[in-house]
């Protein structure tokens, strides 16, 4: 995966460093190519305020301006990640650029600027992350602030020599010394510690190595068949050399963790000592009370700088939330205005359906109308058919014209004669058509009587 960011990182973007696989972790330790990558993609509009130096204000203003723009852009970073990626942990640059590089593809893809994704975000994540960046702001400020103080009175101090009593002196010398001695004796028994530590691991490793070399040496024998001595000697060379590298890298890890331990210890010691100072200060001579004076003068203006800044945040934020508020208004207006719509739709819909259903059920009634009306049209001419024989014949029908005029009666034709067939032309009526289908009717069952030999 590095091998594929490096790739992406040098020839894609053309960074201003050269980036390998080996010094990864030490490229990005400051976070200046992080910024400058960001900056590539019209992420980091104050990419002119980083700094490429490696002390540890410049990473931390670096990293504290880096924080928005990795957040706007979803990325996990917090204050333990960027302690990890300034300490060159391994992996944790890695982890940062692989989540770095999917996210501006992602931007890439969607076409979004800076601002659209900041506008696009919600407002608790805009919060939470103002707050966060406010905590990067407050702790570079108030390292800022310290400096400057201990600058002035430094300063004053030496404008303004005073002398102090051989008692005091010699009291202050002897706590030094104390302090120093205290110091000295924690520090070597860390270093005692870290020593028993290290060496029992070089003898775990060493016991290690020599059971390896002990299975290695009965395999020899079957290596030498298919590798000449030359290549064998070669990559034992090179397992040990890798080995030893390894021990190295490990033991320096644990070394500069234990330097920055012993570092933030003497930096805890140091701003006791300098309160402490500051307090003697304080209490010294009308001179230099007059220089706290100034100095809280000048403090109190940074307060109200301070303070001044917090009020312009507290108004872009309002201006941010009322502009939000109209966009939630108008979209609920569009929405409002969209259901109005919606219903008018529906009643115009459930009318058209009521007045299909209407004419559905117009027409159901009248084609049963037709039906019952044919049915009893038939009904009729087969009672007056047979009413009429039994008057001019005075006598039972025969069975053979009742089975015909049942027949015609049970397939809907009509019994009485619609039109002559003697005569006919070349395109007959329908009166004739309907004659000629009664014939073919009768013949049929005639035909099927035939076949069955029913006696009539």
């Amino acid at each position: 995966m590095s091998e594929i960011l490096c790739q992406w990182l040098n020839q894609e973007l053309k960074v201003s460093q050269t980036v390998s696989p080996k010094s990864f972790a030490k490229a990005f330790a400051n976070g200046y190519l992080i910024g400058e990558i960001l900056h590539k993609f019209e992420l980091q509009d104050d990419f002119s305020e980083f700094s490429e130096s490696r002390v540890s204000g410049a990473k931390l203003n670096n990293f504290s301006r880096l924080e928005p723009t990795l957040h706007l852009l979803g990325v996990q970073f917090d204050q333990n990640v960027a302690k990890n990626i300034i300490m060159e942990k391994p992996g944790a640059a890695t982890k940062l650029l692989y989540q770095l590089y999917t996210a501006l593809q992602k931007k890439k893809k969607s076409g979004l600027t800076g601002v659209e994704m900041q506008t696009m975000q919600p407002m608790a994540n805009v919060r939470l992350q103002n707050m966060k960046s406010e905590a990067f702001r407050d702790q570079r400020l108030s390292r800022r602030r310290q400096n400057e103080i201990m600058a002035k009175i430094q300063a004053a101090i030496i404008q303004i020599p005073k002398p102090t009593s051989n008692r005091t002196l010699k009291a202050l010398e002897a706590q030094k010394m104390m302090k120093k001695k205290k110091e000295a004796e924690d520090v070597a028994n860390e270093i005692k510690k870290f020593e028993a530590l290290i060496k029992k691991d070089l003898q775990a490793k060493e016991s290690a190595s020599k059971t390896s070399l002990d299975t290695a040496g009965q395999t020899t024998t079957d290596l030498l068949n298919t590798y000449s001595d030359d290549d064998y000697i070669k990559k034992i060379q090179k397992r040990l050399e890798e080995d030893a590298f390894a021990r190295e890298q490990r033991e320096k890890r644990r070394r500069r963790l234990l330097m920055d331990q012993l570092i933030a210890h003497e930096a805890q010691e140091e701003a006791f000592r300098e309160e402490q100072l500051i307090n003697r200060l304080m209490r010294q001579s009308q001179q230099e009370r007059r220089i706290a004076v100034q100095l809280m003068h000048v403090r109190h203006e940074k307060e109200v700088l301070w303070q001044n800044r917090i009020f312009r945040e507290k108004q872009y934020e309002e201006r941010r939330l009322k502009d939000f508020q109209d966009a939630l208004d108008r979209e609920a207006a569009l929405a409002k205005q969209a259901k109005i719509d919606f219903e008018e739709q529906a009643i115009r819909e459930k009318a058209i359906h009521e007045q299909i259903a209407v004419e559905r059920a117009q027409a159901r009634y009248k084609k049963h109308y037709l039906i019952c009306a044919e049915i009893l049209d038939q009904i009729l001419d087969l009672s007056t058919k047979v009413a009429d024989y039994r008057m001019l014949t005075n006598n039972l029908i025969p069975h053979k014209l009742m089975h015909n005029w049942k027949e015609l009666f049970l397939n809907g034709k009509p019994i009485y004669e619609q039109a002559s067939i003697k005569h006919l032309s070349a395109k007959p009526s329908a009166e004739q058509r309907v004659e000629l289908e009664k014939r073919d009717l009768l013949d049929n069952g005639d035909y099927e009587e035939y076949k069955v030999q029913t006696n009539m």
